[in-house]
C-alpha cells in the first residue's frame, strides 16, 4: 500500500509544466548544469511522509509557485528548488496549524511575492534570483542579526516583511520617490550598479556558486544557509573583477 502513495507520478506533471514552457532548466549547483527534477524531489519527500494529504498540498502548491514563477519572471535564468521544497516540507509537519493549513498559507504568500516582484507591476524585476538564492533574507538578517539570525530564508516571517517592503517599493516608484530602481533600457529595473543582462547574470552568479557565496544552496536539499558574509560588497566587487559592465539606464 504504501508504494502506490509514493508521489512520483505527481512530481513529474511539474516536470511536465516546465517542459511545456521551454525552460532551460539550469542549476547553479557547481558540480551539475541541470536541476533535480521535481520527479526526484518527490521521492524525497516521500521519505519524509507518506501522508497522502500532505503530499498533495505540497504538490499543488508547488505547481502555484512554479506557474506564478513563468508568468511573472519569464526570463529567470536558474531553477534550482530542492531546498526550498525541503524548508516547505520541514515547516509543514512542525507548523501549529497543521501542515496542510501551512502549505496553503505558504503557496499564497509565495505567490503574492512572485506577482509583486515580477513583470507584471511597476517593480518589475527581471529574475528571482535574489530572493531564492538568499541575497534579500541575508541582508534582511544583517541589519538585525540577534532578532532574525535563526529565521529561515523561506519563513512566512521573512515572506510578510517582502511583501511589506514591495508594496512601498511599488508606491515610491509610482510616486517618483526613488531613485535607485530606474528603468533600464531592457525595460527592467536594476538597483544594482553592474549589468544583469543573461549572460552577465550567469557569468556572476556560477562565479559566486563556485566560490560558495550565494547565501542558500537552494540546489541542496539539505542546505545551510548563511547570512553573515558581506555578499552584497562581494558581488560587486567580483562583477568588477569579471568586467561586467554598469548598467545602462
Amino acid at each position: 500500500m504504501k508504494q502506490e502513495l509514493r508521489p512520483t507520478h505527481t512530481f513529474q506533471l511539474l516536470d511536465k509544466i516546465l517542459a511545456q514552457h521551454s525552460v532551460n532548466l539550469l542549476s547553479l549547483n557547481p558540480q551539475k548544469k541541470i536541476i533535480t527534477s521535481f520527479t526526484e524531489l518527490g521521492n524525497l519527500i516521500a521519505e519524509q511522509s507518506t501522508d497522502i494529504q500532505i503530499i498533495t498540498t505540497l504538490q499543488e502548491s508547488l505547481a502555484c509557485i512554479v506557474d506564478s514563477q513563468l508568468q511573472n519572471f519569464p526570463e529567470n535564468i536558474f531553477w534550482d528548488f530542492d531546498f526550498l521544497v525541503s524548508s516547505m516540507l520541514r515547516q509543514a509537519l512542525v507548523a501549529d496549524e497543521g501542515a496542510v493549513s501551512f502549505l496553503k498559507t505558504f503557496c499564497e504568500k509565495m505567490v503574492s511575492l512572485t506577482e509583486m516582484f515580477g513583470i507584471n507591476t511597476e517593480i518589475r524585476f527581471r529574475y528571482v534570483h535574489d530572493f531564492l538564492y538568499g541575497f534579500d533574507w541575508a541582508r534582511w538578517v544583517q541589519k538585525d542579526p540577534e532578532a532574525r539570525a535563526h529565521i529561515e530564508p523561506f519563513s512566512l516571517v521573512f515572506f510578510d516583511y517582502l511583501l511589506t517592503k514591495g508594496k512601498e517599493l511599488i508606491q515610491r516608484i509610482s510616486h517618483g520617490q526613488i531613485t535607485s530602481y530606474k528603468l533600464c533600457e531592457t525595460g527592467y529595473r536594476n538597483p544594482f550598479s553592474f549589468s544583469r543582462e543573461p549572460e552577465d547574470e550567469y557569468r556572476l552568479l556560477t562565479y559566486l556558486a563556485e566560490k560558495q557565496l550565494i547565501p542558500v544552496a537552494v540546489w541542496n536539499w539539505n542546505a545551510k544557509p548563511v547570512w553573515n558574509k558581506p555578499f552584497q560588497e562581494m558581488r560587486q566587487q567580483i562583477a568588477l573583477k569579471l568586467d561586467i559592465q554598469p548598467q545602462k539606464h
